[in-house]
């Protein structure tokens, strides 16, 4: 595996958990055959937008697995067992059977004397989240979101998304990259003072000199950022 499977599995996740990446979140775990160094983890870290990566050996404290039979697939084969198997498969440990699966790719019953192996195509794999976070599994590796948002993260997150909607707006309006501009805004006082909290990183990263609380700009639009409503102007410096 490498990071570039860890970040795809962390987007499903995202997109799993209805979390926008540009949307920090504080920790994410991440349950693999080994750990990655600090530099990997440091690049897994910005393309998710997460505060921390942190490895650990077993990810059962935040997702639980329970298995069933295929019956598409083991109805044709073991008609006659499919009472035991199925009775075998509840009484697993989920955990602990995911991982054999994952590391050897069967799981091994001895159902009325007859030993069974079951292919992950034998298997309905349930899962069960573990409230304030979401996991995702793919090419034996599991990744697990940390989706408890602190006022701190909600607040990284509109900044990101008024920075989004700044920088298309300069795209839109057909300003350079390199243009200075003045920014408005207006309609809702709950962001524009997140904005004014913020401002200083704002203004760098959209290059603005000016931010002005008021209808007005040579291009404007009404937004929703995280269901608020605002008003958003541009207007390049002459």
């Amino acid at each position: 595996y490498t990071k570039v499977s860890i970040v795809y599995i962390g987007r499903a996740a995202r997109n799993g958990a209805n979390i926008k990446n540009r949307q920090p979140l504080a920790t994410m775990f991440v349950s693999a055959p080994n750990a990655l160094d600090d530099a990997y983890c440091a690049i897994i870290e910005d393309e998710l937008n997460v505060n921390k990566l942190e490895f650990v050996t077993d990810s059962s404290s935040f997702i639980s697995y329970t298995f069933k039979p295929q019956l598409k697939t083991l109805g044709p084969k073991y008609g006659k067992l499919l009472g035991g198997i199925r009775a075998q498969l509840q009484a697993l440990d989920g955990a602990a059977a995911k991982k054999a699966l994952d590391e050897t790719g069967s799981l091994t019953l001895s159902v009325d004397g007859t030993e069974i192996a079951l292919t992950p195509e034998d298997l309905l794999i349930e899962t069960a989240q573990k409230e304030g976070f979401f996991a995702q599994s793919d090419y034996g590796v599991t990744v697990v979101l940390d989706t408890n948002l602190t006022p701190e993260l909600i607040e990284a997150g509109f900044v990101r998304e008024l920075i989004s909607k700044l920088q298309t707006m300069r795209k839109d309006a057909g300003f350079e990259v390199t243009d200075t501009i003045k920014v408005y805004i207006t309609g809702n006082a709950k962001v524009e003072a997140l904005f004014d909290a913020n401002a200083d990183g704002i203004k760098h990263d959209v290059l603005a000199t000016d931010v002005i609380h008021g209808v007005g700009g040579s291009y404007a639009k009404d937004w929703d950022i995280n269901g608020e409503a605002v008003t958003l102007g541009v207007e390049k410096n002459a």
